[in-house]
């Protein structure tokens, strides 16, 4: 059951870290990109990189304190399927960058700590 996923927490679609589903993507997601840019985790409840990740991005969340929002998207809920189709995901999880209502980029897998602040200081826009 979701509620229970130490990942799945629900959360306030006003944090730093929020659940989303297809049918508030284009909202939560795209168009609130063009105020902040938002990091999406497309994740699976039985996927252990998914869940090792997890904790690494809730902790560069917080160091970056505010330069970035955290969405996360559970692909086997509803109709997340749908989002993974047609971002052509290949495996879980995937991170995709959103800036402006654009992809800026991606990455795919479990990443430490170090290599994810060094993608998003590449991609994220200067403060």
């Amino acid at each position: 059951m979701l509620e229970h996923h130490p990942q799945a927490q629900t959360l306030d679609p006003d944090s730093a870290i929020f659940n989303v589903d297809l049918p508030e993507f284009e909202s939560s997601v795209i168009a609130a990109s063009h105020e902040t840019p938002i990091l999406v985790d497309f994740w699976a409840d039985w996927c252990a990189p998914c869940l090792t990740i997890a904790p690494v991005l809730k902790q560069v969340v917080s160091d970056y304190a505010g330069r970035f929002r955290l969405a996360k998207v559970e692909v086997d809920e509803g109709d997340n399927m749908k989002l993974a189709g047609r971002y052509q995901l290949r495996g879980f999880p995937t991170c995709i960058l959103f800036v402006a209502g654009e992809e800026r980029a991606r990455f795919a897998s479990h990443r430490p700590n170090a290599w994810i602040r060094a993608f998003l200081d590449e991609h994220l826009p200067a403060t």
